[in-house]
C-alpha cells in the first residue's frame, strides 16, 4: 500500500534549510558516500551489539515551499525519514539523508551541485519546477542518479515519480458537492501548469459529477510560498459566498487556513478546508472544532521509499516514469470530517473510477487534452 506511511514525528525547530549558499555539510555521512551499488555495512550501537546498515544515501532539493510546508515538500522529507529509519540510520537530518532548502528557483541548480558534489547516491527533484534544473545538472553529472517527482524526464540517468492527482481530487469535488450549503465552492491553484491543472479539473469534474449548478470559483496564486496571497485569496472568494476552498498550493494553503479560522473565530459558521499532499486536519484545528473538511493524499515520500529501495535491490530505473494513481493507492481522499453521505459517495466513486466506469479529465488548460481543443 503506496499510503500506507505512517510518518514520524516531523521536528525542524532545532535546524534551518540549507540554502544554496550554505557550506558543505561537516557530517562524514553526507560527504563523499557515492557508491556503485547498494550494499550493506555492519556498525556497533551503544549496547556493543551488530546493526546492518545500508551504504547508500540520498539527498532532495525543495521546490519554493521549503521542507516545512505542511503539505508536498514535507510529505517528502517525512518520507526520507522514514526510510533511513527502515535502513538502520537515525532518521536525522545528516545521516544517509540530506534536504537541500530553495527559497527561490535561483536556487535549483545551486542546490542541486551541492548535492552531488555531497555524494548521494540518488538526489530528488521535488516538484515539477524543478525539471529543467534536473535535466540541465543530469546532463552535466551522467554517473549522477536524479529522481523527478512531479515531471517526466527522458534521462537515463532520471527516474520520474508522478501522480493522477486529478484522480483524488475528482473525489474531493465530490466531497465538497455533497457538502455545501450555498452552492459555492473555490479553487486556490498554486503555479500555474499540467500538475495544479490536474488538481482542477478533477475538482471540477467531481464537483459537476454530483451537481453542475454548484459555481467552482477557480484562482491561482502564482507561488507556492506565499500564505499572504492564499489568505487573501480565500477572503475573496468566502466573502463572495464560498463555503468550502480546495487548495493545491503547497505553503500558499497556510494562508487559507488562517482566513477560516480567523472568520470562524469571528463568529462566521459552515466554513471548510480541503488540504492537499498530505493529511492537513492538523491545520483545521480551532477552538470550535476542526474545518478540515478531507484531504487529497499524495504518496511522495512512499514513492521515494519505493524508488530508492528499488534501485538498491535491482538497479537504478533509469528513464522510467512510475505514475501512481488510485488503483494502487499512490493517490487517496481521507474521510476527515464529511458525513456518511458524503464519504458513503466518495467511496462509492473512488470504486467507479478504479472499475473504469467513470473516466477522469485530467486537463483544463494544459497537457494533450487542452492541445486538442485548441
Amino acid at each position: 500500500m503506496l499510503l500506507a506511511l505512517t510518518s514520524s514525528a516531523f521536528v525542524l525547530a532545532a535546524c534551518q534549510g540549507q540554502d544554496a549558499g550554505d557550506p558543505t555539510p561537516e557530517d562524514p555521512d553526507t560527504e563523499d558516500t557515492t557508491v556503485d551499488e547498494g550494499g550493506e555495512d555492519t556498525e556497533t550501537d551503544d549496547n556493543g551489539d551488530v546493526t546492518e546498515t545500508t551504504d547508500f544515501s540520498i539527498g532532495m532539493i525543495t521546490d519554493e515551499g521549503g521542507v516545512d510546508d505542511r503539505s508536498f515538500n514535507q510529505s517528502a522529507w517525512e518520507g526520507m525519514m522514514q526510510w533511513a529509519e527502515d535502513n538502520g540510520y537515525s532518521g536525522e537530518r545528516g545521516d544517509g539523508i540530506e534536504y537541500y532548502q530553495s527559497n527561490d528557483s535561483a536556487d535549483f541548480v545551486p542546490n542541486l551541485n551541492q548535492a552531488v558534489a555531497n555524494g548521494h547516491d540518488i538526489i530528488y527533484g521535488i516538484g515539477f519546477l524543478l525539471e529543467d534544473s534536473v535535466n540541465d545538472v543530469a546532463d552535466q553529472n551522467p554517473d549522477q542518479w536524479f529522481g523527478l517527482v512531479d515531471a517526466i524526464s527522458d534521462r537515463e540517468n532520471v527516474v520520474s515519480l508522478t501522480f493522477r492527482d486529478h484522480e483524488a481530487a475528482f473525489l474531493a469535488g465530490v466531497a465538497a458537492a455533497h457538502t455545501t450549503e450555498t452552492g459555492q465552492v473555490g479553487f486556490i491553484g498554486g503555479i500555474a501548469g499540467e500538475v495544479i491543472d490536474r488538481f482542477q479539473t478533477g475538482f471540477e469534474a467531481g464537483v459537476a459529477h454530483v451537481d453542475e449548478s454548484i459555481e467552482v470559483d477557480v484562482q491561482y496564486a502564482e507561488s507556492f510560498s506565499d500564505a499572504g496571497i492564499g489568505q487573501q485569496i480565500a477572503a475573496g472568494m468566502f466573502t463572495n459566498g464560498a463555503d468550502i476552498i480546495y487548495h493545491a498550493a503547497g505553503a500558499v494553503g497556510n494562508g487559507v487556513f488562517t482566513e477560516a479560522r480567523n472568520r470562524l473565530e469571528a463568529g462566521e459558521e459552515g466554513l471548510w478546508v480541503i488540504g492537499v499532499d498530505r493529511d492537513q486536519e492538523e491545520e483545521g484545528n480551532w477552538e470550535g472544532g476542526n474545518f478540515t473538511l478531507t484531504s487529497t493524499l499524495k504518496g511522495v515520500g512512499t514513492s521515494i521509499i519505493l524508488a530508492t529501495d528499488q534501485t538498491i535491490e535491482e538497479g537504478f530505473p533509469g528513464a522510467e516514469n512510475i505514475a501512481y494513481g488510485l488503483e494502487d493507492e499512490g493517490v487517496d481522499l481521507v474521510r476527515g470530517n464529511m458525513s456518511d453521505e458524503a464519504w458513503e459517495a466518495v467511496e462509492e466513486a473512488r470504486q467507479q473510477i478504479i472499475d473504469g466506469e467513470i473516466e477522469v479529465p485530467e486537463f483544463t488548460y494544459s497537457g494533450p487534452e487542452a492541445e486538442e481543443s485548441e
